[in-house]
């Protein structure tokens, strides 16, 4: 049947090719000029559409989707101020690597630079952020133009989804009429098949290839390999859609390097973790300061240094592992599909231009006679046992040196989220400190979790949204532990609750203000430290959950409150990491969506954190081995 009117067959073009292309859900905001695309979205049987009241929202919805399921998630708008609020997101996207596809409906060019209301500049407004953009012509039915516009969806998709995947932008003008009114005349009668109805598949299918290296340099590369005594493999966050454990597992058995996974990895949880030697621990124990102490001799003063490590993924989250592979002399090769440079600390020695999974994969049957030194592995192995039980506050390590005892502190609420997730999970964890802490609390586990994050530009705008959307491509449990100040910063996320149908349990530490800045130098400057960078609030977020039908539990682990819970402050730490386990269990136990509120004191968590730091850095290194730490606040 033919279209009413051009628009109506542009935008049904349009949303036709993206399913031909494999996407399943488009997340659509309100708006005018984007009416011909959010009818035809909602029109086509076989997507899935999510209604965002917030393009901000919105884009980080699709985000989180895009990162939790490898695939794009479209993402459309009206004109003006709607397609700016999806910049946060585009920028995040860009430098974590996920595939997200923008169309911000405009007015058409002439209304351009003239004042016209809600008309404004969104010619490459996205910048370089982009791997891809088109300002579409505007809508015509004739055989070319659709033919051209198919083939601008599907190169468009596939871009996003490439070896260098990220975020690609179409902005598409329609001038009135918008709805699908009849114009008489406006469609032909004889428009083709293929242009109109598109092809059986993609009308263009684009074969992607996986960069890898020739087989020369993959044998000097696993020569490389083999002759290390003393290897790391250090992943760092991961791109969507990951890298495959099993691959580097096999990589760690052929050299016997230990793998030192990020949170983020998809590498330190899982079943692989029974046979595959994965180190999580080490943000605990490492500092630079570790780094080229080896004398004339190449002894090593109690901890011995690498000789090459194989680097996979995003710069790790762990400032420690950064300084400590920077002050190595070991030779570092950089893994990277995109050929990107993914290094600050400018370590690296090697770039290899390599699809993560199928390097490891083949690197794995070329290593020969690679067993590494047994007592390398070991070091690891044993640093990371004595670092968990000081964190789990087993036998002595609850004590410091002079007898004192740990309290609480946040990262006690991480290990406790960790410890009470149901298997399969998804754990969404914001940044500041709840990445952070999940980085140095909690170790590998057996446990099928997927943790995600916003690493790529480390905002803290956009988490809830982040984590709706990456529940929304799961069949998994969605866990989301967030700070307050993310928290406040997204609440309308929240929507996504009931209008995106996503069930979800919020772990919110709310220690009234953004406690990170405990860490950084400022903090001895007050003022203007506390109003400035801490900014405390004084709010509590059970009007929140009533707002959006969340179930609520308040745990209340400041130092005051738990006075009671036991003689010692491990006692009363305990039994405050024992009531979030628990809150956590039941959430899950229970339908619907629940909103954990866990107070705790800022600046009493970061204390303990260095005291933490100091005990478990005498328990792997000596006595002579505390050291302090620094940090960014990202």
């Amino acid at each position: 049947m033919t279209a009413p009117n051009r628009n109506v067959l542009w935008a049904t073009a349009l949303v036709d090719e993206l399913v031909a292309a494999g996407v399943d859900a488009v997340v659509a905001s309100p708006g005018s000029r984007s009416t011909p695309l959010t009818v035809a979205a909602a029109g086509h049987e076989e997507l899935t559409v999510f209604s965002q009241l917030d393009e901000r929202s919105a884009a980080y919805f699709a985000l989180g989707r895009a990162r939790r399921t490898g695939r794009v998630t479209p993402l459309i708008c009206t004109s003006g101020t709607a397609a700016a609020n999806y910049h946060p997101a585009v920028m995040e996207a860009s430098e974590a690597r996920v595939p997200l596809l923008a169309l911000t409906a405009d007015r058409p060019p002439e209304l351009r630079d003239s004042g016209a209301n809600q008309t404004a500049d969104q010619e490459k407004l996205y910048g370089d952020a982009v791997r891809f953009y088109r300002d579409l012509p505007e809508p015509a039915a004739n055989d070319r133009a659709l033919r051209s516009l198919r083939t601008t969806v599907a190169r468009a998709v596939a871009t996003a989804e490439g070896a260098d995947q990220g975020p690609v932008h179409l902005n598409v003008p329609f001038k009135k009429p918008l709805e699908p009114t009849p114009v008489p005349g406006d469609v032909p009668d004889d428009l083709s098949e293929a242009a109109e109805r598109g092809r059986d598949g993609p009308y263009v299918d684009v074969t992607a290839g996986a960069p890898e290296p020739g087989d020369d340099e993959l044998r000097a590369l696993a020569t490389e390999l083999g002759d290390a005594d003393r290897g790391l493999i250090v992943a760092g966050p991961a791109d969507p859609p990951g890298i495959d454990p099993e691959s580097v597992t096999a990589l760690a058995h052929a050299t016997g390097f230990p793998v030192l996974a990020d949170p983020l990895s998809g590498l330190r949880y899982g079943g692989h973790t029974r046979v595959a030697p994965v180190i999580g621990n080490y943000d605990a124990y490492l500092s630079a300061d570790l780094a080229g102490d080896e004398g004339e001799s190449g002894e090593t003063d109690g901890w011995a240094d690498p000789d090459l490590v194989l680097r996979l993924g995003a710069s790790p989250t762990s400032k420690r592992l950064r300084k400590y592979l920077a002050g190595t002399g070991a030779d570092q090769y950089q893994v990277d599909p995109a050929g990107r440079w993914r290094e600050a600390e400018f370590a690296a020695t090697d770039l290899v231009v390599a699809e993560p999974s199928r390097l490891c994969a083949r690197l794995s049957r070329l290593v020969a006679g690679g067993s590494g030194d047994p007592d390398w592995r070991a070091q690891w192995e044993e640093a990371d046992q004595v670092s968990e039980a000081v964190h789990a506050r087993e036998g002595d390590a609850v004590r410091d040196g002079d007898g004192s005892e740990h309290g609480f502190h946040e990262g006690d609420a991480l290990r406790a989220v960790a410890s009470a997730l149901p298997d399969p999970a998804t754990l969404f964890v914001s940044n500041s400190m709840p990445v952070r802490d999940l980085d140095r609390f909690v170790g590998p586990t057996t446990a099928n979790v997927t943790a995600l994050g916003n690493r790529g530009v480390s905002g803290i705008d956009g988490i809830v949204s982040s984590a709706l959307g990456a529940g929304s491509g799961t069949t998994d449990d969605l866990t989301l532990v967030v700070g307050d100040i993310a928290l406040y910063h997204d609440s309308n996320g929240l929507l996504a609750v009931d209008r995106c149908d996503v069930d979800v349990t919020v772990v919110a530490v709310n220690n009234d203000g953004g406690g990170i800045f405990h860490k950084l130098p400022i903090e001895s400057f007050d003022p203007p430290f506390s109003e400035s960078f801490k900014t405390p609030h004084g709010l509590d977020f059970e009007p929140l959950s009533e707002l959006h039908g969340l179930e609520y539990a308040r745990i209340d682990a400041r130092p005051d409150a738990l006075a009671d819970r036991g003689e010692s402050p491990a006692e009363r730490a305990g039994a405050a990491a024992d009531d979030v386990a628990a809150a956590v269990s039941r959430a899950h136990e229970e339908d619907g969506s629940h909103l954990i509120e866990v107070d705790a004191d800022a600046e009493a968590s970061h204390r303990t954190r260095e005291r933490l730091a100091a005990a478990v850095e005498r328990a792997v290194h000596g006595e002579s081995a505390a050291r302090g730490e620094g940090s960014d606040s990202s």
